[in-house]
């Protein structure tokens, strides 16, 4: 089989397609045959280098966090998947993975694809649907009727943010390009600002959740927007935002930490309408080194980056 993957750290110029060898499943693992893959920013920054704390030396290693595919085999302790089951959800972290023909990762990081739902469109809901997820609900206990504002609001994970403070009968503003602004709100933003053109200090409206899934605003700035007992959510944590944190309840790092019951949860809203996302462009296995590459490089697709495997 086929795969994405490199032997140091560094640039676009060290991925490539290499052929591998899949291992069978361990503990709580499945193997899944990869029909789809959507590619994030994290995908490019572990390619880096940036979290080899995490990800360790050893090489050569995979990339791609999320994907759709059908389950092909199953470890021991595996009870909520079988063999021939359609799935999406996301990778192992350290290991990645999901940009190849297939992939071995946690039962608990998949969930059943609606049959309403496409395997392209599947594939793209993992990462933003949880890091979302993982922001509103778990860190900020969303509840019906607060404000909630989302920096970068068109972006993968601003979108998923706006589709799922929605669905949890929040009121949403947020800011995003000029492009974007008529999307944001068909989707149902209430106020968009052009991030180029708004001093966010000057918004005269306080919220009780502010989203910066666009990774732009300081601590600061985020602090903020915020009524009494708001909660600013920073999706570009480092040692002394944790730290901070520690001593400001108000603010809360994120990082994405997939769980099956969030997955479930997205895959029913995806298969009522009421969570999605957009697909910009759709290439083979052997042209994504280079779509990954020019992504990086900052082109803009209007939507995912997918890799379809056949």
């Amino acid at each position: 089989m086929k795969r994405i993957q490199y032997n140091a750290y560094g640039g676009p110029e060290v991925m490539k397609v290499s052929d591998f060898d899949l291992p069978p499943p361990g503990h709580g693992e499945v193997a899944v045959k990869v029909e789809f893959a959507a590619i994030n920013p994290i995908d490019w920054k572990l390619r880096a280098g940036l979290m080899k704390i995490i990800t360790g030396t050893k090489f050569p290693r995979a990339m791609g966090m999320d994907f759709s595919g059908t389950i092909s085999a199953v470890g021991p302790g595996v009870n909520r998947l079988k063999v021939g089951d359609p799935v999406f959800g996301l990778a192992r972290f350290k290991e990645s993975g999901a940009f190849g023909q297939a992939v071995i990762t946690k039962e608990a990081f998949l969930t059943l694809k609606p049959d309403n739902v496409a395997f392209d469109n599947a594939a793209c809901l993992g990462t933003p649907g949880v890091t979302a997820w993982n922001g509103l609900i778990d860190k900020a206990k969303l509840q019906p009727g607060q404000h909630v504002f989302i920096n970068g609001c068109s972006g993968a994970v601003g979108e998923a943010a706006v589709q799922i403070a929605l669905m949890h009968g929040a009121v949403v503003s947020g800011s995003c390009s000029v492009v974007d602004l008529q999307r944001a709100e068909s989707f149902g933003v209430q106020n968009v600002y052009d991030y180029r053109h708004i001093q966010f200090s000057s918004i005269s409206t306080r919220f009780d959740v502010v989203y910066d899934t666009a990774a732009t605003l300081s601590v600061s700035t985020g602090l903020s927007m915020l009524r009494k007992d708001g909660i600013f959510l920073d999706l570009n944590p480092g040692p002394g935002k944790f730290i901070r944190a520690l001593f400001d309840r108000r603010l809360k790092p994120v990082i994405g930490s997939p769980r099956a019951d969030i997955l479930d949860k997205l895959a029913k809203a995806a298969s009522e309408s009421s969570f999605k996302t957009r697909i910009g462009r759709t290439v083979s296995l052997e042209d994504a080194v280079q779509l990954i590459g020019e992504l990086e490089h900052g082109q803009k697709l209007g939507g995912r980056g997918v890799i379809a495997m056949e």
